[in-house]
């Protein structure tokens, strides 16, 4: 069902845990659903994102995007964090089966919603 890409990200992920020095953090999903996907970003003062973790319950395609889409915004600016679609982190594990797209669509909007966050708290003008 998941290719060797994705198994191997679930098996030894990056990023898991929490920063306590976070100052732009995200939560998406629900229990109700089975996934939950938390996001917590150290963003500096020239909005690049300097260090990002991720602790995500779910399945391993919600746990393998998590540590892929906090890879793929590591050292990027917060608007170019903004424009990480799922479908660029679906293509960066190689494919997911059609069911576990979703798991995708909460990486995409886990990121937004801490980068968000932070806006939120520091940056009141760039709010969109």
């Amino acid at each position: 069902m998941y290719n060797e890409r994705v198994i191997k990200e679930f098996s030894s992920p990056k990023n898991v845990g929490e920063l306590s020095d976070a100052n732009g953090v995200g939560q998406v999903g629900s229990a109700a659903c089975g996934d939950i996907m938390r996001i917590s970003m150290r963003i500096n003062e020239n909005d690049v994102i300097e260090d990002v973790k991720f602790k995500t319950f779910g399945c391993a395609a919600a746990i393998a995007t998590s540590s892929v889409a906090t890879d793929m915004i590591k050292g990027k600016t917060v608007d170019e964090a903004l424009k990480l679609t799922n479908a660029a982190v679906v293509e960066e594990l190689g494919g997911l089966p059609p069911q576990k797209l979703h798991c995708s669509v909460l990486a995409e909007e886990a990121i937004k919603a801490a980068v968000q966050d932070y806006l939120k708290r520091y940056k009141r003008d760039k709010v969109g």
